[in-house]
């Protein structure tokens, strides 16, 4: 039954997406939608990606009166990274919320968001994607792949948990730890002397459980969701990426839209944003409660330390600058303090 179901919401937005593809004709100002325009995640409901959705969405229809609607399907209803970028881009399913790692295949110049321990707070990341310099730079690279960026919210950084305490960078060495299947990931790692391996995320549990692997590396949101600190004794805060979440739109859809309900999408993401941050903030310091309760400890990494990691990372640096451009990526960079 459940799958059933499944194959009905897919199949009404396709029907949705070959009307929004299909009519070139724009849509009255004044007109009430018939149908609300699917917005797609990857992610589950009780994630900041939702959060952030879910708050666009209500933006839209509160700043329209109602005449617009867009309905959330979370949890990879509509497809995968992948199917959601190119349903996206073609304008069958408008709206899309992820994560930038999944866009680098697309858009090769989002490898800017891999470089490595560059920023000591979320808050130099977050004014890192706010500058103007810096995101009118990435709006042309996603109005170049086919989407209109509409803003990045995040969650936090990104953590490594593991059975071994970390203290000096010396400690990574030969720590077999789970990570995504992002060639400048991988090399990160082995930078740090550890021995990165791929696996697909459902595996990570029982990886750890079996003595598979060592550790892992995610947000603290995804540690506590998916209980992967029940089998380890450490969380370490590498910070070594900011997990970014972003919010785009088909760029061929936005452009066929009256002026009006752009400044109301544009308006909505951006109070979006905010609030999702600011629910970011928030439900990392429980996730930390709820860790530290378990009996879990939290290691902070010293200032000497964060830099040797920096310093052996160096190599990471060069090469997104030469398979992006060193421009974006000195963007990116100017108010990192280092």
């Amino acid at each position: 039954m459940k799958k059933w179901k499944v194959c009905l919401i897919v199949l009404s937005v396709l029907v949705i997406g070959i009307g929004l593809s299909g009519c070139k004709k724009k849509q009255s100002s004044d007109e009430v939608q018939r149908y609300a325009w699917p917005l797609g995640t990857s992610s589950p409901e009780d994630t900041v990606t939702q959060i952030y959705a879910e708050k666009f969405a209500d933006e839209v229809s509160r700043l329209s009166n109602g005449k617009m609607k867009i309905e959330v399907y979370p949890n990879s209803t509509l497809g995968g990274d992948r199917e959601l970028l190119e349903s996206c881009k073609d304008g069958d399913i408008p709206f899309v919320v992820q994560n930038t790692a999944p866009q680098v295949t697309f858009l090769p110049d989002t490898a800017v968001f891999d470089l490595p321990s560059a920023f000591d707070t979320i808050e130099e990341a977050r004014k890192a994607v706010d500058n103007p310099a810096f995101y009118q730079k990435m709006e042309k690279v996603y109005e170049k792949g086919g989407y209109k960026l509409l803003g990045y919210a995040d969650q936090g950084f990104r953590v490594m948990s593991t059975n071994k305490e970390i203290k000096d960078i010396g400690d990574f060495k030969g720590q077999k730890i789970r990570t995504m299947e992002n060639p400048y990931h991988l090399e990160f790692w082995k930078a740090l002397g550890a021995n990165p391996t791929p696996m697909t995320f459902s595996e990570v549990y029982i990886g750890l459980q079996q003595g598979t692997i060592d550790a892992q590396e995610n947000p603290y949101e995804v540690i506590v969701s998916s209980k992967l600190y029940e089998q380890q004794d450490y969380v370490v805060e590498t910070n070594h990426l900011p997990h970014y979440i972003s919010l785009i739109v088909s760029d061929e859809f936005f452009k066929d839209l009256p002026e009006d309900q752009q400044k109301i999408i544009t308006q909505a993401a951006e109070t979006a944003k905010e609030y999702a941050r600011e629910k970011s903030d928030e439900r990392i310091e429980d996730r930390i409660k709820t860790i530290k309760d378990s009996g879990t400890k939290i290691i902070k990494l010293s200032s000497r330390t964060r830099k040797q990691i920096r310093e052996a990372a160096s190599d990471i640096y060069k090469e997104i600058e030469d398979d992006v451009s060193k421009d974006l990526v000195d963007a990116y960079l100017k108010n990192a303090e280092k």
